[in-house]
């Protein structure tokens, strides 16, 4: 595994994401995903399975401290009114103290709103809500504010081979953050391309592993796919074995060009 430290903090960079996963499946596939290895699990208010991975975090019977946590409060929430009702009850339905990563979910379309929200995040830091906080779908502009109230330690956004994070990622590193890619295979459209097939063949490898793997060769990124099955969660974990040479990691980063947004 590699990990992201943050605030002395070690962030496994490979996690399990848990977006459409509802009721007894979301357990399932959670505990499943637990007991093959990941250490990272992601959730959100909006998906309505707190209470499903809180269940499957606790099934599994692992030390608390062994598993890294996120949720996300939704934007209908991040008003002073909403906020933190809307954190405590994330909490209540995951059934934990704390998480160690709280994000806003997406940002207002009125800056005042989130700059608001972003006071709130930093109040939840200190009372012990989360071990660290963030945000996610925030533009440079956004992330540059946020920064200015509260120490933001990770902006999670659409990222996948066929649409570019670049400027992003040179504004989280110079800024010793990190970003969380969502849709890493870009909802599954990039599986069949061409370029990551010829790629995928050379390493003895799947598209989705090349792809994983391209991710978390890029300095303080982290991803979180999902997947279902015990086959696609032990695959996805299997990527610690290769690296990616440098024309490889080129071929994959000019695949941009396609500019395809799928979120």
């Amino acid at each position: 595994m590699i990990f992201i430290d943050q605030n002395n903090i070690q962030i496994p960079a490979l996690g399990f994401g848990t977006y459409q996963l509802r009721d007894k499946a979301c357990v399932e596939s959670t505990e499943r995903a637990l007991r093959v290895g990941y250490r990272h699990l992601d959730t959100a208010e909006f998906y309505h399975n707190e209470a499903e991975v809180g269940k499957a975090m606790r099934n599994s019977q692992l030390d608390r401290k062994e598993i890294f946590l996120t949720t996300k409060v939704w934007p209908t929430n991040i008003t002073k009114a909403k906020f933190m009702p809307s954190v405590e009850e994330s909490l209540r339905q995951l059934n934990q103290d704390y998480v160690d990563l709280l994000l806003i979910h997406w940002p207002a379309d009125d800056e005042n709103v989130n700059r608001a929200a972003v006071d709130l995040l930093a109040e939840c830091l200190h009372k012990q809500y989360a071990r660290l906080i963030g945000v996610s779908n925030f533009s440079i502009t956004q992330l540059e504010q946020a920064l200015k109230q509260a120490p933001i330690v990770c902006n999670q956004v659409e990222y996948h081979p066929y649409y570019s994070q670049t400027d992003m990622l040179d504004y989280v590193n110079a800024h010793e953050m990190f970003v969380t890619a969502y849709s890493p295979l870009g909802q599954g459209n990039v599986v069949t391309d061409n370029t990551l097939k010829d790629i995928a063949a050379n390493y003895n490898k799947s598209v989705s592993q090349v792809v994983l793997r391209w991710l978390l060769q890029q300095p303080n990124v982290s991803v979180i796919p999902k997947a279902a099955s015990e086959k696609h969660q032990r695959e996805n974990l299997d990527i610690f074995d290769f690296e990616l040479n440098a024309e490889d990691m080129e071929q994959i980063f000019a695949l941009s060009e396609k500019n395809k947004k799928y979120c």
